[in-house]
């Protein structure tokens, strides 16, 4: 069995039980320590949330400070304890942190390091920055999920409700931005040119790569004719002519832009043969130069195609940014919101503010997963069995689906209501449901104003790892709001008293 956290408790610390925090404070860091004091210091919550850690494997820190690659279990100084990752993961996305500020707060606020298990005399034991990357990325979203579930069941246990009893839940979708720039077909090919040339001149350290002595003059004229596209405007003259001439102008600066390309494209093309055939370096190595290259031909074909052929590309094959191609371009018609870069996602929240359930909606539309938001927080909340939507997931599937799933659904109807539907929307009982619906703006804006406004990660997957500690961070948040509620009463009781 692996050791979770060490019971064997060294001079100088103070156990998690008897760290004292104060609870009057109004900063965000004291309630998320008491969330995690009550997981720790209730008996069957701790044991099933360390049963759950226990599939968490550390990585160890290297024997060499300036080394960033984990090592072998056998190898190395200790790293972090599973309790240590859950802590500061949970602290990241509470704060909407980044790692130099986690890696500060782990190595000198003082509360926090009692928290994580070190006493007055561990001064020695500091965080490194790579070793908090490592670790706190170990988290998957199953794990973090059933984590989860036990959070929310001590939450109710605290709050004296009957987890058997009805529980009611409001469910809607929001964006959650990925960390990109905003999309053109010019700075996309400008993006992978500035990466090929890049690696390119990485290569050639070691192995004398021709053509590339010039990188830097060879970028920074590929950087002027992008800025020069940059400038250029279409006519407003109402003169033909002129506007011909314009349009021209563009359509040449264009052509002269994408030639210039595939020249270096073709230049790399060259050098990628050279390290596979001459020096028989494997594909698998060359694998950013191959997967850039792709990108890079995409560009110039889709330049080609809207500037110099005047042809509409398909929004199905348009790519939206090249290190995080997950990202999606979403239109939901706010006000003063025309577009929006990142990936829908949708939250189940009941009426004491826990999120239920989320899910990560690649290339989903609300009306798409209605049923399986119900299906999965039936899953783990049997007595789930009440739940308020907005428009935008309807379907007359829906309608019928949830009827057959739920007691209780509040789906207001798109367009016109018929007869029947104008009897079931202007049910006492769903009008009032319908406006205690917007509730649910309040936990998306808290999640959103907690880190999950956009995401730093890197990659689909941790995309949905970093959505899924969000929601775990929140309503470990949640739980030490219920516990503060309640010192407060007792400290304003004493006062009272006395």
């Amino acid at each position: 069995m692996r050791t979770v956290k060490s019971p064997q408790m060294q001079i100088g610390q103070t156990d998690i039980a008897d760290i004292i925090i104060d609870v009057t404070s109004r900063d965000d860091i004291p309630v998320i320590l008491l969330g995690l004091q009550h997981i720790y210091t209730t008996p069957p919550l701790r044991k099933a949330v360390f049963k759950i850690l226990e599939e968490v494997i550390p990585h160890k820190e290297a024997n060499d400070s300036a080394s960033s690659v984990a090592v072998d279990a056998n190898k190395g100084r200790p790293g972090m304890d599973q309790w240590c990752i859950l802590v500061l993961g949970t602290l990241r996305l509470g704060l909407g942190a980044d790692y130099d500020r986690i890696q500060e707060l782990a190595n000198q606020h003082r509360t926090l390091r009692m928290m994580l298990g070190h006493g007055l005399f561990s001064t020695d034991k500091d965080y490194r920055l790579q070793t908090l990357k490592d670790n706190l990325a170990l988290f998957t979203p199953e794990i973090m999920t059933r984590i989860n579930v036990e959070v929310i069941r001590a939450g109710y246990q605290l709050l004296d409700i009957d987890i058997h009893h009805l529980i009611r839940g409001r469910c809607d979708s929001f964006v959650l931005k990925t960390d990109v720039h905003f999309p053109t077909d010019i700075n996309l090919l400008y993006d992978a040119i500035r990466v090929l040339i890049r690696d390119c001149v990485y290569w050639s350290k070691d192995y004398a790569l021709p053509e590339w002595r010039q990188h830097q003059c060879n970028l920074g004229r590929f950087k002027a004719q992008y800025r020069k596209i940059q400038k250029l405007r279409h006519s407003t003259s109402k003169d033909e002519s002129k506007k011909r001439a314009k349009e021209a102008k563009i359509c040449e600066a264009h052509q002269a832009y994408i030639d210039l390309a595939q020249f270096y494209l073709n230049r790399v093309g060259r050098s990628v043969e050279l390290l596979k055939n001459t020096y028989k370096i494997p594909e698998v190595l060359l694998s950013d130069l191959s997967i850039f290259s792709q990108h890079a031909d995409r560009q110039i074909d889709q330049i080609k195609r809207r500037v110099i052929e005047g042809e509409k590309i398909p929004h199905a094959e348009k790519v939206f940014s090249l290190f995080q191609p997950h990202t999606e371009w979403i239109s939901k018609g706010k006000a003063g919101v025309p577009v929006e870069l990142g990936i829908r996602m949708c939250i189940m929240e009941d009426t004491h503010g826990f999120i239920l359930h989320h899910r990560v909606m690649q290339k989903e539309t609300d009306d798409k997963i209605a049923l399986e938001m119900v299906n999965a927080t039936q899953l783990n909340f049997p007595s789930f069995n009440a739940c308020s939507f907005d428009k935008g997931f309807h379907s007359v599937e829906n309608q019928q689906q949830l009827k057959e799933k739920l007691k209780h659904v509040v789906l207001p109807k798109k367009g016109r209501l018929s007869s029947a539907d104008k009897i079931r929307e202007y049910d006492e009982e769903f009008v009032q449901a319908k406006k205690q619906h917007s509730a649910v703006e309040s936990a998306i804006n808290a999640l959103q104003v907690h880190g999950l406004n956009k995401c730093p990660d890197h990659g689909i997957e941790g995309f949905k790892r970093y959505a899924a500690l969000a929601v775990l961070s929140r309503n470990i948040q949640q739980l030490g709001c219920i516990v503060r509620d309640r010192e407060r009463k007792l400290l304003e009781a004493k006062k009272q008293a006395a």
